[in-house]
């Protein structure tokens, strides 16, 4: 069977071997599984929460060709560390015919899959958050300090070794050129034009166009003022300008903007992909829009009923989406945060068991041994011209193991009962508003939600055997009437599949 791969890795503490990490592993995985790669994709030093990715969107538009079955990654993190990139991307290739594989986490196409795959690819989202926190955290350290923090440099100020800032007198003639035109009446094509035929750049290397002359004449680092976010420090930058033409600049950019900016929301819909209509089963969408006297609204709606094709009401965003948080939070107690905890790592134990850094370990304590031999050898009288090169072949040995090692280790992730447990709590017990442990919650536990006009059916993932979704189990779930069930006690009737499940719960929320 044919299979591709993708590999990736991101410019934080990771470099070319991680490519290779990742690759050996995934060839091995196809080998032992008698799949052929056909291809394999790579993006080197490029984030996975973005899909701004070649390799990866060329992979995706390959999969149309039906060429291949299986995407496989070294870990799901690798295919996308954000939850909604993930979904959509897997239906467009599940559209296709084609599943995502992990080489790492041997997740099963079942319930406890889907489970431990929600579980993993939240913790994933969530650990990539807290990354960035941390990294921002060491940029704000040195903003304090008005140094450099990344990223292009102010047309100009050049950077110092020292990551301090000063004038580049070449470049810093322009910007007063600029601001002395617009002063004087120059209009925003008049200005570019000249610098254009002058071969000036934007800090960003290109022409400069109307959007980055007005984002130039913002720019209060000309007067003196160190910016970061929206940190301002006065006098932590050389100054350029005056006082004085600075504001006349932007008096007349005041006076010359026709209109306000309509306001831009940046609103997330944290139950696409799991939100279903309850009449004709087909996915909601959120979609938003401003009524006449201004007022912003935002709402999911069926796809069929956009299309006519079903009567279905619209619900407003924030009701559902906090219905739906409010039960997840009911729904993890201390007794099923154990369960869940217990599933996820008996899989990751399970991988690390059967992984290359096991290997590895072993052969450095059959190393250590054959040293400690070799030395009571040497101490014996033996040869001891032959027995110190050999001793000098294992030490070398005995390095490159531990940096084979170390590359492993920075690729596995070790998960432990209270990590998750932890993790889980966190969730549970966060704050309710916050979109960060708000998505937690839904990527971990949600299945599906199928919505009716006057109930609501709610599917947890917690299963370790494939459900599937029908219109005879969605009878048997509403006449078991309201409240959270386990299926194997509401449903024990039924002599199918539901009889084999350890646990999955279902809740019918009766609205009001």
């Amino acid at each position: 069977m044919n299979v591709v791969i993708y590999a990736r890795f991101s410019s934080h503490n990771q470099h070319e071997t991680s490519i290779e990490g990742q690759l050996k592993e995934c060839y091995e995985y196809a080998r032992r599984n008698n799949y052929t790669v056909i291809e394999t994709y790579i993006d080197r030093a490029l984030s996975g929460t973005s899909d701004n990715r070649p390799e990866f969107l060329r992979m995706i538009e390959d999969s149309s060709k039906k060429l291949f079955k299986f995407v496989l990654v070294y870990q799901l993190d690798r295919f996308a560390r954000n939850r909604y990139d993930s979904a959509i991307y897997k239906a467009r290739l599940k559209k296709n015919g084609v599943r995502v594989l992990s080489a790492k986490e041997n997740i099963t196409d079942d319930a406890s899959g889907i489970l431990i795959e929600g579980v993993l690819e939240s913790m994933a989202e969530y650990y990539s958050a807290e990354l960035s926190q941390k990294i921002k955290r060491g940029m704000t350290l040195n903003a304090e300090k008005c140094l450099y923090t990344g990223g292009s440099v102010a047309l100009g100020y050049k950077v110092n070794p020292d990551k301090t800032f000063s004038i580049d007198e070449t470049a810093a003639f322009y910007v007063r050129k600029i601001f002395e035109m617009y002063a004087n009446g120059k209009t925003v094509a008049q200005i570019n034009e000249y610098l254009n035929e002058q071969q000036i750049k934007t800090i960003r290397g290109g022409p400069f166009n109307k959007n980055s002359l007005h984002e130039l004449l913002k720019n209060k680092r000309y007067i003196g003022y160190y910016t970061f976010n929206d940190m301002e420090i006065e006098g932590g930058m050389p100054r350029i300008l005056s006082d004085e033409l600075f504001y006349k600049v932007q008096e007349i950019m005041a006076a010359n903007k026709k209109a306000p900016a309509r306001s831009k929301t940046g609103d997330e819909y944290i139950l696409t992909t799991k939100l279903f209509c309850g009449k004709c089963k087909e996915m909601m969408t959120g979609y938003g829009g401003t009524s006449r006297n201004g007022k912003v609204h935002r709402y999911y709606a069926c796809n069929n009923a956009k299309k006519k094709l079903c009567d279905k009401k619209i619900v407003g965003k924030e009701y559902i989406e906090n219905l739906v948080i409010a039960k997840c939070r009911e729904l993890l107690t201390d007794e099923n945060i154990e369960i869940i905890a217990k599933e996820v790592v008996k899989v990751s134990e399970h991988d690390r068991e059967h992984s290359n850094a096991r290997r590895l370990e072993k052969l450095l304590k059959d190393n250590e041994r054959a040293v400690d031999n070799l030395l009571r050898a040497l101490e014996t009288g033996a040869a001891a011209e032959q027995i110190t090169a050999r001793i000098q072949e294992k030490n070398a040995e005995r390095v490159e193991l531990q940096k084979q090692l170390a590359a492993e280790n920075t690729m596995l992730v070790g998960i432990t009962v209270p990590q998750v447990k932890f993790f889980l709590t966190q969730i549970r017990n966060g704050d309710a508003n916050d979109l960060k442990y708000r998505k937690a919650l839904v990527t971990a536990l949600v299945n599906k939600i199928y919505l009716y006009d006057d109930k609501i059916t709610m599917i947890f993932n917690a299963g370790n055997q494939p459900v599937e979704i029908t219109e005879e189990l969605l009878n048997d779930i509403e006449a078991a009437g309201g409240g959270v069930h386990s299926l194997t006690t509401a449903h024990h009737h039924n002599g199918t599949q539901l009889n084999h499940l350890r646990f999955n719960w279902v809740l019918l929320y009766i609205c009001d």
